[in-house]
């Protein structure tokens, strides 16, 4: 801000017109950036302003919201929507331009016993030499501790958790020799092992078959039973009523977050998507049979 100044001999006084003039012009306050302190602490999980570049050209752009406790949450959007960069950011895996992730209102790197993870099956080296119920009990790490033997406990919670997403007959199968939608059981299995209260799934339901799809939605099903969250990267438009209690529609930034009901309709779709006519059609059908 100006001041006027004036010399310590000069005793007069400004005229009306001269202050006006050196008044200074009025400036429309302008809002302050949130702080990120509004998240409540004991959301699951709080993203806050979160930013996202690959070659300083924005994946995600200020993206913002609080998951739900014991919620079944789809995150939803087109290609190259930054969905799976959003889940890989939140836990660590890629870094952030700006903004902040808190998991129960801590730092991620605080939480990680909270926390399990399914990634995308592409990302996996399913050559490498181990078994079913290897990759499996790679989950009760946090608990056994790195280079210890498992236990005949973790290694029983193991086959448990094979059991439960009907694998338990390929715990001794290397996993190279696994279908397709065996080895997402098994990876679905390893996140189990972790007992965690926050999952993240990264297309857990992409080019599996009925079976296993159905065995995915029960697992889901037994988890928000137990109150535990899971965050979902799903495409298939259609199964989100029927699958999903919440929504994130993505799409760089968050178009609308909340649950399906009130968030999951046509007009948000199209902000979402925009002119693909056939999705949008689908996702009509879909809202049509729920109601």
């Amino acid at each position: 801000m100006n001041y006027m100044t004036y010399d310590a001999t000069d005793i007069s006084t400004p005229t009306d017109d001269a202050a006006k003039q050196a008044a200074p012009e009025a400036v429309e306050p302008q809002p302050l950036r949130a702080s990120g302190d509004e998240h409540p602490t004991d959301a699951p999980l709080s993203v806050h302003d979160l930013t996202v570049a690959y070659h300083r050209k924005p994946v995600l752009w200020d993206v913002d919201f609080d998951a739900p406790q014991g919620k079944l949450i789809g995150i939803v959007g087109p290609n190259g929507a930054g969905k799976s960069t959003l889940i890989k950011a939140c836990l660590d895996l890629v870094p952030k331009a700006s903004g902040r992730v808190r998991v129960y209102g801590q730092p991620y790197d605080e939480q990680r016993g909270l926390v399990g993870y399914v990634p995308q099956r592409e990302t996996v080296d399913w050559d490498f030499p181990v078994s079913a119920l290897d990759v499996v009990a790679m989950g009760r790490y946090g608990k056994i501790g790195w280079f210890k033997r498992v236990s005949k406990a973790h290694r029983r919670a193991s086959l448990d958790a094979l059991e439960r997403v009907g694998m338990a007959d390929f715990a001794e199968r290397q996993i190279s020799q696994l279908s397709g939608g065996q080895q997402q059981r098994v990876f679905l299995a390893r996140a189990l092992a972790q007992d965690a209260q926050l999952y993240f799934m990264d297309e857990p339901f992409a080019a599996v078959d009925a079976a296993t799809e159905q065995a995915i939605v029960n697992i889901l099903h037994d988890l928000r039973d137990a109150g535990k969250t899971a965050l979902v990267v799903h495409h298939d438009l259609q199964t989100v009523p029927s699958y999903f209690d919440w929504v994130l529609l993505l799409n760089m930034r968050v178009v609308a977050a909340g649950p399906t009901d009130e968030v999951f309709t046509s007009d948000n779709l199209q902000k979402t998507y925009g002119g693909k006519l056939t999705l949008l059609d689908q996702a009509a059908e879909a809202m049509a049979r729920q109601q």
